[in-house]
Parts: structure tokens; C-alpha cells; sequence
């Protein structure tokens, strides 16, 4: 039993981690550009729906839409006057950029809003539901059917629409999209916005069940960057695989050894892994 618990909340964990990774893998694979920022996205997308709460006394899960449009404005933004002018540049110059918006973002944080660790009190907080003998987290579930409607949303927009079809064309072959008559600068440029407002999102639905503090997104980033490679550093489908790896692993291992060593099997399977097949479990390094 102990185990089919643990399984059913790996799943649980899992889908949030894809809903937090997928905007770290859609950027690389069109803009093959490694984001440092993504967890500093993440953690502005939790002050959003902190302070959405505070002032408006919206649900995390509702002012998360609006954290997601916010995160999609600044990643307009930021790739237009900033990550740009990189993009043809020397690849440390692109690291020094995007470890330079997150310092940034981290110290504006800190300014104004203080170290202080926030969070919300929502009705169904410590709620859970029943399936058969094994408890289901209602925050967790919440924020895992956020998670699976925007994965399944992002598949549609690449697989089904024009401007999903270019974005993958870039992914793949930038100078011939562009002479097939695409425009790769605001394709781009809308990848950039999608991938920074998926964290921010992402940051809304797991408000209540974690705290908000100018450092947050460093306890993520690790886990981001160990699941986007693992399947396949810029593959969508990749990067929902290895989440739901990621967090089965982790919760298995909770049943096994302190919660101080649990990352340490992801890490050694993240190793294993990548021993076999360098290039992660999907092998594609484009937003497929």
C-alpha cells in the first residue's frame, strides 16, 4: 500500500514538474539559449498570485492565468531588448546574460518585497480526497490537472496550429524557415514569452502548498535543468517524460532513505541514464 501511495503522489509531483520544465525545454529548442532565469520566473509567477491574494483575495488557481500573462509580458520584453542581442553571440555570453536577469529579478525581489517567507490559506489547503485506501493532496491534484491541461494544450498549439508548426520549424532549421518565408524573430520571440509564462503559471499552482521568499526559484532550478536534460534538452515530450521519472523516483526513495538523500537517486539515475544515452531518453534537441 505504502508503495502505491508513494506512486500515485510521484505521478502528483511529476505533472508539476512538467508544467515547471516544459517552458525551460520550448525555449532552448527554438532559441537554443539555456535559461538560467526560468526559476526566477517561477518565483515572480508566485508573487503575482501572492499579492493577487492579498489585494483580491483570488485563488492561486485562478490569479495563476494572470501570472501567466504577467511572465509572458516580461519574457516579450526581456528577449526583445535583451536575450536578442545574444542569440549570435558566444554561448558565455548568453549564460552571463540569463544569470544576470536572474540576479537581477532575485535583488529586485528582495528589495521590494523583503526575505520574508509568504504564502496563502486557501479552504481546500490541507483538504484530500479518497481513492479507494490512498489520500490524494487537493493542492497537489489541483495543481497536477493545471499542469496536464497545459501540457496538452502546448501539444495541440505545436502539433495543430500555424503558429505552433513555425515555432517547430525554427526549432529545427532556422535558416530555412526563415526562407521559407516565416518570421524567426517573432517566433522566437513568443517562445521566449510562452516558455517565461509557463513558469509563472507554474508558480500560481503550487502557491498553496509551498512559500513564496526571493530565493525560491533556486529550489527548483536544479530539478528544471535535471529533467529537461534527462529527456532530451529541448524536447516538449521529453521533458513531460522525465518529470514523471523524476517524481516517482523521488517518492519511491522516500520510502527508503532520509528526505536529505532522495535527490541523491535522482541524481545517480540522471547519471545512469546519460551513461547510456548522452543525449537524454528522447535523443532530440528540438521542440518536437
Amino acid at each position: 500500500m505504502a508503495i502505491l501511495q508513494a506512486l500515485v503522489n510521484g505521478v502528483l509531483v511529476g505533472g508539476v514538474y512538467a508544467l515547471i520544465t516544459v517552458g525551460l525545454t520550448l525555449i532552448f529548442g527554438v532559441l537554443e539559449i539555456v535559461n538560467f532565469a526560468q526559476g526566477e520566473f517561477l518565483m515572480v509567477g508566485m508573487y503575482v498570485a501572492y499579492f493577487s491574494y492579498v489585494a483580491l483575495h483570488l485563488d492561486p488557481m485562478l490569479s495563476a492565468v494572470l501570472a501567466f500573462g504577467v511572465l509572458f509580458g516580461l519574457g516579450a520584453v526581456l528577449e526583445r531588448w535583451l536575450v536578442r542581442r545574444v542569440l549570435h553571440g558566444p554561448e558565455i555570453s548568453q549564460i552571463f546574460l540569463t544569470v544576470g536577469i536572474s540576479i537581477a529579478l532575485q535583488n529586485a525581489a528582495l528589495a521590494f518585497f523583503g526575505a520574508d517567507f509568504h504564502s496563502v490559506h486557501v479552504p481546500y489547503q490541507t483538504a484530500s480526497l479518497s481513492l479507494g485506501p490512498i489520500p490524494i493532496s487537493v493542492p497537489y491534484l489541483l495543481a497536477f490537472a493545471w499542469g496536464a491541461a497545459i501540457n496538452l494544450v502546448l501539444y495541440f498549439f505545436l502539433v495543430r496550429t500555424d503558429f505552433g508548426r513555425a515555432m517547430r520549424a525554427v526549432a529545427v532549421n532556422a535558416v530555412a524557415a526563415t526562407l521559407s518565408g516565416i518570421n524567426v524573430s517573432r517566433v522566437r520571440m513568443v517562445a521566449f514569452a510562452i516558455g517565461a509564462g509557463l513558469a509563472g503559471l507554474a508558480g500560481a499552482v503550487i502557491l498553496p502548498y509551498a512559500y513564496v521568499y526571493p530565493t525560491i526559484g533556486l529550489q527548483y532550478v536544479v530539478i528544471m535543468f535535471t529533467i529537461a536534460v534527462l529527456g532530451g534538452l529541448g524536447n516538449v515530450n521529453g521533458a513531460v517524460i522525465g518529470s514523471l521519472i523524476v517524481g516517482i523516483t523521488q517518492a519511491l526513495s522516500a520510502l527508503f532513505l532520509p528526505s536529505a538523500l532522495q535527490n541523491l537517486v535522482v541524481f545517480a539515475l540522471f547519471v545512469a541514464v546519460l551513461m547510456v544515452k548522452p543525449s537524454g531518453l528522447l535523443g532530440h534537441s528540438h521542440a518536437h
